[in-house]
């Protein structure tokens, strides 16, 4: 996307819960790549029920920078919660959620952008899972094989900086308020008919605190959304009826 006026407008949601050490490096990183591939841009940073001074970091950049706006959460809503909350408030065409524990280069940011409006949604995929421990890597390689065993699926992976257009996204209802809503999203949309497109990337390893994804508590509750998850898409009214907008390009879906 060399003109600028071909670059997207995309919003950034970055949900996040204690991480006062992170938010602004990965704030700085947005702000580079969305200054090099977006034509205009917004952040959205959602505080969800922290207890150290992430909202208060959150509150210092929006005043600094006058494309960050900060929702807070008096309570946790979860990791799904949080993102259906920016989402709801975003402006932009595209909407794209990115992690708030600063493991997304700017690099890699800009090559996912720079897929947009290639297909309706934009499928990033790992390339150095490694950087994981051993029991991450196993989950989402479990994940990704029954969410794709499931739902008839060939998608690489579900739980990266997924893009998606606004008015796809919000044509649905997501029901998952965990680590599985972006699972649910992409499985809705792709049953009603959206096109994809994947692009590899890679993360650096987090700096401070540990992930919660491998909690016990975390891991029976996405399960748990899984098998609500097969019974969802079967209520009536849970995929949209609509049709797509055609991708600017002719590779759509690629296959692993």
């Amino acid at each position: 996307m060399s003109d600028q006026n071909s670059k997207p407008a995309i919003s950034f949601v970055v949900p996040a819960l204690n991480e006062e050490k992170n938010i602004e490096p990965t704030v700085k990183h947005i702000l580079e790549a969305g200054r090099q591939s977006c034509r205009d841009f917004e952040i959205i940073l959602v505080n969800d029920g922290s207890t150290d001074r992430t909202g208060a970091i959150m509150d210092e950049l929006a005043a600094r920078h006058k494309t960050v706006r900060v929702v807070h959460n008096e309570r946790n809503s979860g990791y799904g919660g949080a993102f259906k909350r920016g989402a709801a408030v975003a402006q932009k065409e595209y909407v794209v959620r990115v992690c708030a524990d600063d493991v997304s280069p700017a690099e890699c940011l800009e090559k996912t952008l720079n897929e947009v409006g290639k297909a309706d949604l934009v499928l990033p995929y790992l390339t150095n899972s490694e950087v994981r421990s051993l029991g991450r890597r196993f989950c989402s390689w479990g994940f990704t094989t029954l969410i794709n065993a499931l739902f008839g699926q060939r998608v690489r992976y579900y739980n990266h900086c997924v893009v998606f257009r606004r008015d796809n996204l919000r044509a649905i209802n997501i029901v998952t308020n965990g680590f599985v809503y972006q699972a649910e999203a992409v499985v809705k949309l792709l049953k009603a008919g959206c096109s994809y497109v994947e692009v590899a990337v890679y993360d650096v390893p987090r700096v401070h605190g540990k992930s919660t994804a491998l909690r016990p508590k975390n891991v029976l509750n996405s399960f748990r959304a899984v098998y609500g998850l097969v019974w969802e898409v079967r209520r009536p009214g849970a995929i949209p009826n609509f049709s797509p907008k055609p991708p600017t390009s002719a590779a759509i879906q690629q296959e692993p």
